[in-house]
């Protein structure tokens, strides 16, 4: 299972998800399990409004590459839309009191 954040108004109600990020740099960005709360906290602490979908890969159409986000780590990066049928789960991913995030839904 993969995992990508995304604030509540920019999830859409039906289809499949295409987010700013693959117009903008060609790929979603996606996070492995154990990557995700620093993912939330780096790009986005305070927000009370994300959700947290949980994607099967195996299910992806569009090529997926796990390439290097930061230095010595891996991130999986989709490179076309995520396919509403690929979408496992999603969950509200609320931030802690101090904005922050310590746990996963």
């Amino acid at each position: 299972m993969i995992f990508h954040l995304v604030p509540v108004d920019l999830w859409p109600e039906s289809g499949d998800y295409a987010p700013q990020s693959l117009g903008r740099e060609g790929f979603v960005h996606f996070s492995a399990r154990e990557q995700v709360l620093s993912t939330a906290n780096r790009f986005y602490r305070g927000r009370a409004d994300l959700l947290l979908l949980a994607v099967e890969p195996g299910r992806l159409s569009a090529e997926l590459r796990w390439e290097e986000g930061e230095p010595g780590q891996l991130f999986p990066h989709l490179y076309g839309v995520v396919d509403r049928a690929a979408v496992e789960a999603v969950t509200p991913m609320p931030c802690d009191p101090d904005g922050g995030f310590s746990r996963l839904p």
